[in-house]
């Protein structure tokens, strides 16, 4: 099936081992076709899960000194080595998630470009955040003893691959850059809905770690279900933190099982989010058919596969208000169907439209093509409508995955707030609004910042771009932990803790808190950031 000489083998990848697997196989499926794919996927046993952690848990105590620019290196090679298969790659994914290959290619070229990112900050070091207190002997009524403090890696880090984007968020993709810039060690997780894609790119890391001369177990891909491989990684005891992006249920699980190990540890879990967009009055006028025809786009991006698709839309009664949503409503209608990536998805989304279409709280308002494919996982667009009060105490700020999404009219300022306070944890708000609309909302925004990870100004919140400002994250329930992002440099933070020395000697520092800053990165020494000193 595939163009080169890359062969599958459906086996787990465990350090520079390839497993043997246990028990009943999976396949991957062709979403449009609803076809089996070749090779059948062996789950790992308990024996292999425990031989990666023990692999990993070994090799961090080597790779956790491994320098700077050897570690930017080393990610440097694995994008190199994604880009030389980046044809079997789109091939076979485009098999097992039927996304395009436009898609799927711009997903290759971020998933390289997020690579090196994490490698220029591991090559340029400062991300350490080395601070240093010097000794004052003479200090009055006690003198001070010299105090510098550093980040340092966590240990063995799961990673689960998230099945909406089978390269940028799974086997090497943000959760695992930003995990190994930073000197831990990995094990990926693969997802079912993509494994053959999962092999590809797991063997290029595999091959990574060979070709840099790093030992065995920085990094192993396990095949098998999210429900035994998955729980029995996160109780391992040589597990050190995990991440996460999917479902609310699967995460919220996993987050108990990090929770109440012996040892607990930290996971990192994006889960769900509905995405607000606040339409105000100015915008409405000025621009309704233009943010219509955006919204549309952005909905159905990747068949509204993305955990920043804009679910919900409030807006201001009245005849703007109309318009827009007859515009809306013309685009929704001429929609094809969309083809989801997964049985699974497309029962939950099925289900979850039927379910919008009986209660009362809310009107199906349009409807993409119900002439779907009788195989495969296609399903058609929908648009709802609903009011404030209506809206306000129901569920209908629940996340439904798929090419659907709401629109709450309001008759006032204080209807606008109220939802807002309401809203739960939210990765982004998009406001579209003029100066002016700023300025008379105010309010708004204030309350948003404590909603959400992102705040979207006349745009819209898919597309998340790979730069060191990105905040990809959000208060809970859109993730186990809002502190934190999964996209951007700031990742690498997760994966660390911070280590203390107070009195010793310069000659046993760690290079980024010696006197003399061998590495010429920025440190706060006495209080100022100071740069190559």
């Amino acid at each position: 099936m595939l163009a080169s000489s890359v062969k599958l083998t459906g086996r787990s990848l465990i350090g520079f081992r390839e497993g043997t697997g246990g028990g009943e196989p999976h396949y991957a499926t062709n979403p449009i076709t609803g076809e089996r794919l070749e090779p059948a996927f062996i789950p790992a046993t308990s024996q292999e899960v425990d031989l990666a952690a023990r692999l990993g848990a070994e090799a961090f105590e080597v790779y956790r000194r491994v320098p700077g620019r050897d570690r930017g290196a080393f990610l440097r090679t694995i994008a190199a080595k994604i880009e030389a298969i980046t044809s079997d790659i789109v091939e076979r994914a485009g098999q097992e998630t039927a996304l395009p290959a436009g898609r799927l290619q711009a997903e290759t070229a971020r998933t390289c470009n997020q690579l090196r990112l994490f490698a220029q900050v591991a090559e340029e070091g400062s991300w350490v955040n080395a601070r240093i207190d010097r000794a004052e002997p003479d200090r009055k009524p006690t003198p001070k003893p010299d105090i510098r403090s550093m980040l340092h890696p966590l240990g063995l880090v799961v990673v689960f691959g998230a099945s909406n984007f089978p390269l940028a968020f799974s086997v090497a993709g943000g959760d695992t850059a930003s995990a190994l810039a930073g000197g831990n060690t990995a094990i990926v997780k693969a997802h079912a809905a993509h494994p053959g894609t999962s092999e590809l790119v797991g063997r290029a890391v595999q091959e990574a770690v060979r070709e840099c001369g790093l030992p065995e177990g920085v990094f192993s891909v396990l095949f098998g279900s999210g429900s035994q491989i998955g729980t029995a990684l996160m109780k391992h005891p040589m597990v050190k933190a995990g991440g996460f992006t999917g479902s609310r249920a699967a995460g919220r699980t996993l987050m108990d099982v990090a929770a109440s190990r012996p040892e607990p540890i930290p996971f990192y879990a994006e889960m769900s989010s509905t995405n607000p967009v606040f339409i105000l009055p100015g915008a409405l006028r000025e621009r309704a058919e233009n943010i219509a025809a955006g919204l549309h786009a952005s909905l159905t991006l990747g068949a509204g596969q993305f955990c920043t698709k804009p679910g919900m839309v409030f807006l201001p009664k009245g005849a703007e208000a109309t318009a827009f949503a007859n515009k809306l409503r013309q685009l929704v209608t001429a929609s094809t169907p969309f083809h989801l990536l997964t049985k699974t998805i497309q029962s939950s989304y099925d289900s979850a439209i039927s379910k919008r279409k009986t209660e009362n709280e809310a009107t199906v308002i349009a409807h993409g093509s119900q002439e779907t494919p009788s195989t495969g996982f296609a399903v058609s667009s929908a648009l709802f409508e609903t009011d404030v009060a209506s809206f306000l105490g129901s569920e209908l700020d629940a996340e439904i995955f798929g090419p659907t999404s709401l629109l709450v009219q309001h008759s006032s300022r204080d209807q606008v707030l109220a939802v807002a306070r309401s809203l739960e944890g939210q990765l982004t708000a998009t406001i579209h609004g003029t100066e002016q609309d700023l300025h008379d909302f105010a309010d708004l925004i204030a309350v948003l910042e404590n909603k959400v990870g992102r705040l979207v100004f006349n745009s819209f919140p898919t597309g998340v771009e790979v730069c060191h400002a990105m905040v990809h994250g959000g208060p809970y329930p859109s993730t186990s932990d809002g502190r934190s992002t999964s996209v951007g440099s700031n990742a690498i933070f997760r994966f660390t803790r911070l280590v203390c020395y107070q009195g010793f000697p310069d000659s046993a520092l760690p290079e980024e808190l010696k006197d003399a800053n061998p590495l010429g990165i920025w440190r706060m020494v006495n209080g100022e950031m100071v740069h190559g000193k």
